[in-house]
């Protein structure tokens, strides 16, 4: 399954991109609470592994991709559960200080895409409502 969103963001996109990359800033803005722990290479480059904490349940993040300002690629998988998800985010530059950006998320694995089918009502909620609380959150930055 995949899903896309869009958002337009109020800050430059060079600023939108680096503050989306910088992974243990996650914790400042992602809605439920999530703490960072970083498990090996550099945060917010290609080859990183973390741990995104929130209650109930851990996902290991690993960063593969970083082309900023265009674009920041991750892969999620959720402790035993198998499957992962795939986020790649880009940015485009709609003015000087404006910037678009849009989340395409792709389900893989038998069971994660069947469930995030199944729950796709819920799974977009949430995409929309971590997106709304980064825009915030890069908004009020300035």
């Amino acid at each position: 399954m995949k899903y896309e969103r869009e958002e337009v963001i109020e800050r430059q996109r060079r600023t939108v991109a680096e503050l989306y990359a910088d992974r243990p800033g996650i914790k400042e803005w992602h809605p439920g609470g999530v703490d960072y722990r970083h498990l090996s290479g550099e945060p917010g480059r290609p080859g990183t592994k973390a741990e995104l904490v929130f209650k109930g349940f851990t996902i290991v993040e690993k960063v593969k991709d970083r082309d900023l300002p265009d674009s920041f690629s991750t892969t999620y998988e959720v402790k035993n559960f198998p499957g992962t998800v795939d986020v790649e985010c880009i940015f485009e530059e709609l003015s000087l200080n404006s910037t678009k950006w849009t989340a395409q998320v792709v389900f893989k694995g038998f069971i994660l895409r069947t469930a995030a089918r199944r729950y796709r009502s819920e799974i977009e909620k949430e995409i929309c409502e971590y997106m709304k609380a980064f825009k915030e959150f890069a908004e009020a930055e300035l």
